[in-house]
């Protein structure tokens, strides 16, 4: 199963994002509520790495920031914050819930960001890079609006047999509402392609981290039975990054 040009009848499906509306934060029988939960385990994560290695109010962008998940908490926070996506019904709900009424909220597309060089302290790419068919030109303009020892911050799925079973036929089986073709195996992305894009643009890896959901639990198979996503349901960080995984690359200016 290794990465390859994928056909048309595999197109990756980002449309469903428009038709979300206020569901990116009320809806339990859609895959969405699984995002609303990994991201509670991600923001505070971002939140603290941030305080720990900034040490100071940041300028943060988040691309593909969807409804607001993460850039509104990052605002609350007190850092300065700008969000881009594509889908235009997204970025009204996120401005609906930005209770500090400062995220700068633009529709605007990853391969070509609106941004001088070096205009932030970190950059957000979460559950993006596997729904863009080029991730390394998103990558590139990430680099090049991020400052010097700037902060990269990802999530994303690896490529193997076990990915492909619990994040793409496991969403369809187990969740209602699943869009067809949310994600695709073939955008995956194993963690040294990874690596190997972060070196061509000046990025080093300081972390990586697994995300998985915590299994064997009471609403893992309320889950299973009724196909709805339990408000209790909860993701956890693990050694194993054979799913989908976290990280942080730093920007490394060239002498």
């Amino acid at each position: 199963m290794e990465r390859q040009t994928h056909p048309q009848e595999l197109k990756i499906n980002n449309d469903f994002y428009e038709q979300l509306a206020e569901g990116w934060y009320t809806a339990y029988d859609h895959p969405v509520a699984l995002l609303r939960a990994e991201n509670a385990v991600r923001t505070p994560w971002v939140l603290e790495e941030i305080r720990r290695s900034i040490k100071q109010k940041a300028s943060v962008l988040d691309i593909g920031c969807g409804a607001g998940l993460l850039s509104n908490a990052l605002a609350q926070d007190g850092h300065t914050v700008s969000g881009i996506d594509l889908s235009e019904g997204s970025l009204k709900v996120a401005k609906k819930y930005d209770v500090t009424g400062r995220v700068d909220y633009r529709k605007a597309n990853a391969y070509s960001l609106p941004y001088p060089d070096q205009s932030f302290d970190a950059v957000c790419a979460m559950d993006v890079l596997e729904h863009v068919e080029e991730p390394h030109l998103l990558i590139a303009e990430a680099s090049r609006v991020l400052k010097d020892k700037g902060l990269f911050f990802f999530h994303t799925f690896n490529r193997n047999w076990l990915s492909y079973l619990f994040i793409i036929k496991g969403v369809d089986w187990f969740v209602k509402n699943a869009p067809k073709n949310m994600h695709v195996y073939p955008l995956f992305i194993k963690p040294q392609e990874l690596e190997e894009i972060f070196e061509t643009y000046n990025l080093k890896t300081e972390t990586l981290i697994g995300l998985k959901p915590q299994i064997l639990t009471r609403s893992f198979f309320q889950m299973i039975f009724t196909r709805k996503v339990p408000k209790d349901f909860r993701f956890c960080f693990s050694k194993s990054i054979a799913t989908g995984y976290c990280g942080i690359a730093q920007k490394v200016l060239l002498a």
